[in-house]
């Protein structure tokens, strides 16, 4: 809904006539203004036509009068006049301004209890407000008194984890150095043992190497020796016929007797050492 437009002192006027004795026509308007200023017919109808165009009146025809009826409560009329009333006159300050409103007049008994008894709601809402704040602030420190009381008791829980945590993760954290270490170990001396075997089966080799070279060296010799025996033992027949030949020939041909038998002996032994 738009905000209502301020109306004019007496607008102003106009509408509380409205407001008390309900819709209203233009002459009935005009008699009941509260200030009782003498005023002509005209200076109130073009007072209600200003108000129907400011939205603030309904008009309605009713046979051949035209009546007019309030768009909005008083409370929401008065209440932005009150406001600016009491911010330009008073500076805001709500007590001067009542004490200024009560010796303007003076009260009818019906005011004074209708005055007394808002003044009693005022004093009982203002009464709820403070309890209201109360709790509320009562409210956020019971939290933060639970909190802090709480975090006391965290702390201490997570030192005693804490201290509970290194007893019970430090034997977890040395086992498995321990088997690292003893594979560790494990792998050197095996590599170490493989070194030193392939060192010592080199070495073993070698020596037996040349221990079958030194032993093949003797047996070929002695192979050599009884070749070399079987053939002379072989050439010894030879050497006798050759001997035998020399004898029988004549002293003329003794000389290449001679060679011819070392020729034969010769040959015999060669074949000797090939056939043995």
């Amino acid at each position: 809904m738009a905000r209502p437009s301020h109306p004019s002192n007496l607008e102003l006027q106009a509408l509380s006539v409205i407001w008390h004795e309900g819709p209203s026509t233009v002459a009935e308007v005009h008699e009941s203004l509260p200030d009782g200023k003498e005023r002509a017919y005209t200076t109130v109808l073009s007072v209600m036509q200003s108000l129907e165009r400011k939205n603030l009146v309904k008009r309605a025809r009713e046979g051949r009068a035209h009546v007019y009826d309030a768009t909005y409560s008083q409370n929401v009329i008065v209440q932005r006049a009150t406001h600016d009333f009491l911010t330009n006159a008073f500076g805001g300050r709500l007590g001067e301004a009542i004490l200024a409103i009560l010796s303007a007049g003076t009260l009818t008994p019906d005011e004074k209890t209708n005055i007394e008894r808002e003044l009693q709601r005022h004093k009982a809402m203002a009464a709820k407000k403070i309890a209201k704040k109360a709790a509320a602030k009562t409210a956020k420190k019971a939290p933060a008194k639970k909190v802090a009381k709480k975090a006391p008791a965290k702390k201490a829980a997570a030192k005693k984890v804490a201290k509970k945590a290194p007893a019970k993760k430090a034997p977890a954290k040395k086992a498995p150095a321990k088997k690292v270490a003893k594979k560790a170990a494990k792998k050197v001396a095996k590599k170490a043992a493989k070194k030193v075997a392939a060192k010592s089966a080199k070495k073993t080799a070698k020596k037996a190497a040349k221990k079958t070279v030194a032993k093949k060296a003797p047996a070929k010799k002695a192979a050599a020796k009884k070749v070399a025996k079987k053939a002379a033992k072989k050439a010894a027949p030879a050497k006798k016929a050759a001997k035998k030949v020399a004898k029988k020939a004549a002293p003329a041909k003794k000389a290449p007797a001679k060679k011819a038998a070392k020729k034969v002996a010769k040959k015999a032994a060669k074949k000797a050492a090939k056939k043995a």
